[in-house]
């Protein structure tokens, strides 16, 4: 069985988005695409000011974005007519498809707010279907727990955890995982997925050989294997993200991620026609 190495350790570099929200962006800039995965943001802040603008309506294509609130609460509401409030610990899968026009507002004026929000790509066959939501409440969530560490199952298994989201294309993985100081967390992946870890806080090893030290508010890319093992130097938290590439051409301009210029440009056409929003469907879970 393979073991699993680290690739590269990135530093996310500070951005904002949205009305000045302040954040964290790693994947979307350096790498630009680690296929499927298009962006990662972590946001967080204990000064409104730097998260009370939120991201105001705007429109998306082609992507599925995925919001995990870690601290905070924030209030969606887009075009086929959702609403509904994220608490901490709550995940929103939005598969865009087609088109929709969402807006992501914190729905607190004071005390910390912190969360991430990743970004897939889809395949050609999917960019044009119904937009598609899957909500997923926190104490719906399964926890394996033990007397070394924590996963929490969003996409996946663990043990006998199983996350909520099944079926998906990419066959996701995404962990939220808290390990004690000097114990492992050791999991085989499948050796299609391109994997990574994003340290939130602590400090942890990654496989059997040396590398640069990795501490906070990391991206690590990982190679591709099979056993992955995770040691912690200290007490940490990390999410664990993999996915299965789709291997096709993108072409991305802004909240748009197609196969061609062309569909890009497309997009941004019909979002100034008043054509934009196509098809609407959502659901709860």
């Amino acid at each position: 069985m393979s073991k699993i190495e680290v690739k590269q350790i990135i530093d996310p570099i500070m951005a904002s988005d949205g009305a000045g929200v302040k954040l964290k962006r790693s994947i979307g800039v350096k790498p630009n695409y680690f296929d499927p995965f298009l962006m990662l943001d972590e946001f967080g802040s204990d000064n409104k000011d730097d998260y009370v603008g939120g991201f105001p309506p705007h429109p998306h294509r082609g992507i599925e974005t995925v919001t995990y609130m870690l601290q905070g609460e924030f209030e969606h509401e887009d075009s086929t007519g959702a609403k509904g409030r994220m608490k901490s610990g709550d995940v929103q899968w939005m598969k865009t498809g087609s088109g929709i026009i969402h807006s992501e507002m914190p729905a607190m004026s004071e005390g910390r707010l912190h969360g991430f929000q990743l970004w897939i790509n889809m395949p050609a066959k999917l960019k044009m279907n119904k937009p598609d939501y899957i909500y997923i409440d926190s104490n719906k969530m399964q926890i394996h727990k033990d007397n070394e560490k924590q996963v929490k199952v969003i996409a996946g298994k663990y043990e006998k955890a199983v996350g909520p989201v099944k079926g998906h294309n990419v066959e996701p993985i995404y962990f939220d995982i808290e390990i004690k100081k000097g114990k492992e967390f050791i999991f085989e992946l499948p050796s299609t997925h391109n994997s990574f870890i994003y340290l939130i806080d602590g400090e942890i090893k990654i496989g059997n050989k040396g590398h640069d030290k990795i501490k906070d508010s990391t991206l690590i890319l990982l190679t591709k294997g099979e056993k992955l093992g995770i040691y912690g130097l200290s007490k940490a938290k990390f999410l664990l993200i993999s996915g299965k590439p789709i291997g096709e051409e993108i072409a991305r301009g802004g909240p748009f991620v197609m196969n061609t210029k062309e569909e890009v440009l497309q997009a941004v056409q019909d979002y100034h026609n008043g054509t934009f929003v196509k098809n609407e469907r959502s659901k709860n879970i």
